[in-house]
């Protein structure tokens, strides 16, 4: 009797991943439809033309996706399960031995590994596509080369405050590095007095620290002001290419390790760093999240979803996303103004909502 419920685990499995595929796909593709209708309005600013903004979509659909995927997975369960309940395969699986536990783990195995890829996604491909959707952009925009993302950048590194009117990211013999334009650095002491000024032509991220070129530097001593001129100066700072994008991008763009690296920046310099940590823990949450709601919905196939058609399963679908969704919204924004801990935001609403999942899974087995 062992290989009946291995079958029956793919059979389950393989109904939730292609009803969650398509779902996702109809998803996807409304949204990005959407989005290139929004981006009819920039059409013509500069060099920024139609293809140009197909492009910028297409670079774009990884990072949809990835934020897609949780409401697609719960929406293309309830449809998978529902279907099947109508068609009364899940009593004809019940009578064969596969338990609503079962049945839950058979859900959660399928869309781990969906979940798995969008994570992998999210972390690499993900990012890198949306920066360079967002450098296109701006370029065409523009008509400049220099990229947008480093243009006219203000940051601070202890008592350093710097500033750059541009800068790009370079690439040569497989060695690549941010290089800065027009660079001023304002050195102020712990009393606030500000000490000396540094305008670097040219400010080139190195390992170890940043290579100032074509310097002029000026000191402001007790009684008199001194310049002085220096071809190259190294500047030993923790100041990186990761913290000065995370200046200049949306944190929800970010991945976690350049978050980690913004949030270090900005403790490291008594900044707030509360909207970083905010995405920095919804990134490690987001695993949890899609398989708690997608557990949570299962107990819906064993009664709502049975004498229902496919309206009514994607409308549950849907104010289930939506609840989750709310409640987890409100209790990390609750827990930034208290100032509580985010971990526990984000873990509350999975819990309280496979709780209510739990008392339904009970009642509906009574």
């Amino acid at each position: 009797m062992k290989p009946f419920p291995k079958l029956h685990d793919l059979y389950v499995g393989r109904t939730v991943l292609g009803t969650v595929a398509l779902t996702w796909a109809v998803l996807g593709g409304l949204d990005v439809m959407l989005g290139l209708v929004s981006e009819f309005g920039d059409i013509g600013k500069g060099k920024y033309g139609l293809s140009e903004a197909f492009v910028y979509m297409a670079l774009s659909v990884p990072r949809r996706l990835y934020y897609l995927f949780p409401y697609a997975a719960v929406i293309g369960s309830l449809m998978a399960l529902g279907q099947l309940a109508a068609t009364s395969e899940l009593t004809a699986l019940r009578a064969l031995g596969l338990s609503r536990r079962r049945l839950g783990l058979a859900v959660a195995g399928a869309l781990a590994l969906l979940t798995a890829l969008m994570v992998i996604n999210g972390e690499s491909i993900a990012p890198w596509t949306q920066q360079r959707a967002d450098a296109l952009k701006a370029n065409a925009k523009s008509g400049n080369t220099v990229m947008a993302q480093y243009s006219g950048l203000w940051a601070r590194e202890g008592e350093t405050i710097l500033s750059a009117a541009g800068g790009q990211e370079r690439e040569r013999n497989g060695d690549r590095w941010l290089e800065l334009h027009g660079v001023t650095l304002f050195e102020f002491a712990p009393d606030g007095h500000m000490h000396s000024m540094a305008y670097a032509r040219i400010a080139e991220h190195r390992p170890g620290g940043w290579l100032l070129r074509d310097v002029t530097r000026t000191h402001f001593e007790e009684r008199s002001v001194r310049q002085e001129k220096i071809p190259e100066e190294r500047w030993k700072s923790q100041l990186d290419a990761a913290a000065l994008s995370a200046g200049t991008e949306r944190p929800r763009y970010l991945s976690a390790m350049d978050l980690r690296n913004a949030i270090q920046y900005r403790k490291r310099n008594d900044l707030d760093a509360s909207e970083f940590e905010e995405h920095y823990w919804g990134r490690w949450f987001y695993p949890i999240n899609v398989l708690a709601l997608c557990l949570a919905a299962v107990p819906f196939a064993f009664g709502t979803l049975r004498s229902g058609g496919m309206g009514k399963r994607l409308f549950i679908g849907i104010v289930f996303s939506l609840i989750f969704w709310q409640l987890q919204t409100q209790a990390v924004g609750l827990a930034k103004v208290v100032k509580f801990d985010l971990r526990f935001a984000y873990l509350l609403p999975t819990i309280i909502m496979l709780a209510v999942s739990y008392f339904l899974f009970k009642r509906r087995s009574g």
